[in-house]
């Protein structure tokens, strides 16, 4: 049962990093909301040339979205890199996807690995997630089911739908737990809930193998289920 045939590439969408406290990070984030820009732009700038790492995130979003900018793949990486060396989750998972998808620097499977697991490491949902796409795939590390089905849940735990749904197919094929179509159904049922499309088909998939008394034990799951923990806002 191939269900991974159904799931496509993933890729990273990020939002503005909304600042915490009144002043010119906010006055950004108003401007960037409202579809200004240019003024966004004037307001980060400045704060990102003194190293403020949110500034540098916000920054290279905009050269990577090309939103107030030229579109700039190099630019985003130098900025996301800056904020990045100072910890920041958010920008580590954004360089990671650079490096896997090889836009603005080389593609190195490895070093976007590396940044995957240092924001997955803070618990960064979109991080945990990408980190167990690369086990479940060997890519940039060896293949390790075990290992990407942690990291599947500890984004999954976080209501991360595509986690959900990667979740699924791992149960519904038997890669790094016991093969089980209840658990598979009960995490596509939960993934297709949050609007994630390719978990209805898979889902469908799952009850041809499945008894009307398991199809009826997934739904209770699902019903019951409740995330662990909430996710970090971005």
């Amino acid at each position: 049962m191939k269900l991974k045939r159904a799931i496509a590439a993933i890729v990273l969408v990020s939002a503005f990093a909304a600042p915490v406290a009144a002043g010119p990070m906010e006055d950004a984030a108003d401007a960037y909301v409202r579809g200004d820009y240019a003024k966004a732009l004037r307001l980060i700038r400045p704060l990102a040339n003194d190293g403020d790492a949110a500034a540098q995130y916000n920054l290279a979003l905009m050269y990577m979205t090309g939103r107030g900018v030229q579109q700039d793949y190099t630019a985003a990486a130098i900025w996301f890199r800056k904020a990045a060396e100072q910890g920041y989750a958010f920008a580590q998972s954004n360089l990671g996807v650079l490096y896997r998808d090889g836009r603005g620097v080389t593609r190195d499977f490895t070093e976007a690995t590396m940044w995957f697991r240092k924001a997955a490491d803070q618990g960064d949902a979109v991080a945990e997630f990408l980190l167990g796409h690369q086990y479940a795939n060997g890519i940039g590390v060896p293949q390790d089911y075990g290992e990407a089905m942690i990291w599947f849940r500890r984004a999954a735990e976080q209501g991360h739908a595509v986690a959900k749904l990667h979740l699924g197919v791992m149960y519904a094929e038997g890669r790094g737990v016991p093969q089980d179509y209840v658990l598979a159904h009960m995490w596509f049922s939960l993934a297709a809930a949050q609007g994630e499309q390719r978990a209805v088909k898979t889902q469908e998939m799952a009850e041809r193998r499945m008894t009307p008394a398991q199809i009826n034990e997934a739904q209770k799951l699902a019903r019951d289920w409740k995330p662990a923990t909430q996710p970090a806002p971005r």
